[in-house]
């Protein structure tokens, strides 16, 4: 099949992926522009993954100050190499992480940082609501294990949707950056202050 290079422009332009892989992921999806951006979000995702031991030590920190001066925040991003910490890209990156932040509150980069006692206690919470709706014992652990994976979605920065693209999480929106870059890219840590919240 032939691939017009208007087609591989718009790709481009949506992905920030080169031009071969752009043009590998048009054939492979035959021509159909999502399922290329899909096949290009997974190979990013594969490439990345490989790329897990390598360390990530520079980078940038950025901060975002809502509209109102109510809710401030600083976050750490961290990449392999001076040069990708100081692109416009990863730039962007950081802001938008900082942003989502403000809007989304998470409680951690990812499921590891969440404590064990806050974990526990959703534990309980979900299981005693299964248990006072009636339902079976033999499911209570599928619907427990349901309402975390929900809620991990809604506390892990990693795992929550990304507010300016629906359609992805924000370690979708990590790979992507990865397969641009070819660096791996990781959140370090981040802190949000909002006015007049009590200190933990």
């Amino acid at each position: 099949m032939e691939i017009s290079a208007s087609a591989v422009k718009e790709l481009r332009d949506k992905t920030g992926a080169g031009v071969m892989d752009c043009k590998a992921a048009l054939k492979q999806a035959n021509g159909d522009m999502n399922e290329a951006i899909d096949y290009l979000r997974k190979k990013g995702a594969a490439t990345a993954q490989k790329r897990g031991g390598r360390a990530t030590s520079e980078g940038q920190i950025q901060s975002y100050i809502h509209a109102g001066n109510k809710i401030g925040v600083l976050v750490e991003v961290n990449c392999e190499t001076d040069f990708t910490g100081k692109t416009e890209d990863f730039t962007e990156l950081a802001k938008n992480l900082a942003m989502q932040i403000a809007a989304t509150s998470p409680i951690s980069v990812d499921r590891e940082g969440i404590p064990a006692e806050l974990l526990d206690k959703e534990k309980e919470i979900y299981t005693a609501q299964a248990k006072d709706s009636g339902k079976p014992e033999k499911v209570i652990d599928k619907i427990v294990e349901g309402k975390l994976k929900k809620y991990y979605s809604e506390v892990c920065l990693l795992e929550q949707t990304y507010v300016k693209n629906p359609d992805i999480t924000i370690q979708d929106l990590l790979y992507e950056i990865m397969a641009k870059t070819g660096e791996k890219i990781t959140i370090r840590r981040f802190v949000r202050f909002q006015l007049g919240e009590a200190d933990e």
